[in-house]
């Protein structure tokens, strides 16, 4: 069915005039992804020095002009603001009836562009699923990635013909699913992040001089085995129930600013290795019990 309904998705008629707004970390890239799928970046606002670079980088053919212009001179305007700017955006700018409006941010489904859609535009919700650092290799990075396709019949044709031209996988997200979507991604993408981040300022606190190199191939591992293995690739103390090698770390990071973190995480991790198995309820006892939150409130209270 997929290879079918992929077969049937319309590619674009002719080569679009792309207007961007704005040339930022992500509407520079998609702006230079959809280039090099033959379409023409003819337009781009940026505001800041940094946006003026990223525009002469990776849009050097690009005409830097006002929002409304570029909204005027473009086939297809792609909008790549802050999320809390995109509906001001799209209520200010002109709109050309049978002109293409897309945005990317995750978040937002295509009702955000709901001016433009009732002013004659298709407007298409299509956000990459990656992380973009303003670094080289952000442009290399979307070889291959998914992208979070949202809007009507016609519009989702469209985003995927353009997704598959610039060589990503489409994936569809009804309206009402996106912000749980989105909730997902930054859960798995940012969070982590702040977890190996924190884990290295740990490492760094008891004289690990390189600790994104001692971190490195255990993350890369951990990362590989969840994607690969879900449940079953869950190591470590949560999993076995070894409830003093647990409470151990606690005491530990108690005065850290990670602690609650970290008793948080590993119930979590408990519920996971109960419900798949890993954990048998007999040895989860003892491992509940010091990740409980009134034990740790009110030590007093621990019956000896």
């Amino acid at each position: 069915m997929e290879q079918q309904y992929r077969a049937a998705s319309p590619r674009p008629a002719s080569r679009l005039a792309v207007g961007v707004v704005s040339a930022g970390r992500v509407g520079s890239v998609v702006g230079a992804a959809l280039e090099r799928a033959g379409h023409r970046v003819v337009a781009a606002s940026a505001v800041s020095d940094a946006s003026l670079e990223r525009a002469a980088r990776h849009l050097p053919a690009a005409e830097i002009l006002s929002p409304h212009q570029v909204a005027a001179a473009a086939d297809l305007l792609l909008i790549a603001v802050p999320d809390d700017a995109i509906a001001p955006l799209v209520a200010s700018l002109p709109v050309r009836p049978g002109q293409i409006w897309a945005h990317t941010s995750g978040a937002l489904g295509a009702a955000a562009l709901a001016p433009a859609r009732d002013a004659g535009a298709l407007t298409i919700a299509l956000a990459p699923v990656m992380t973009f650092t303003g670094r080289a290799e952000d442009l290399e990075r979307l070889a291959g990635i998914s992208w979070a396709i949202t809007g009507e019949a016609e519009s989702r044709y469209v985003g995927e013909a353009l997704v598959l031209e610039m060589g990503g996988e489409p994936e569809h997200i009804d309206e009402a699913d996106r912000a749980r979507y989105h909730a997902a991604l930054v859960y798995a993408a940012n969070h982590l992040m702040t977890l190996v981040n924190d884990a290295a300022d740990q490492l760094r606190a008891i004289g690990v001089n390189e600790p994104q190199r001692l971190l490195a191939p255990l993350v890369s591992a951990s990362l590989d085995n969840a994607l690969r293995h879900g449940d079953a690739g869950l190591t470590g103390p949560v999993s076995r129930g070894d409830a003093g090698t647990v409470a151990a770390h606690l005491g530990a990071l108690a005065g850290t600013g990670i602690e609650d973190t970290y008793r948080a995480l590993a119930r979590r991790t408990a519920e996971r290795a109960l419900d798949s198995g890993r954990l048998k309820p007999a040895d989860a006892e003892g491992l509940l019990d010091v990740l409980s939150e009134r034990r740790s409130a009110h030590p007093e209270e621990e019956t000896p």
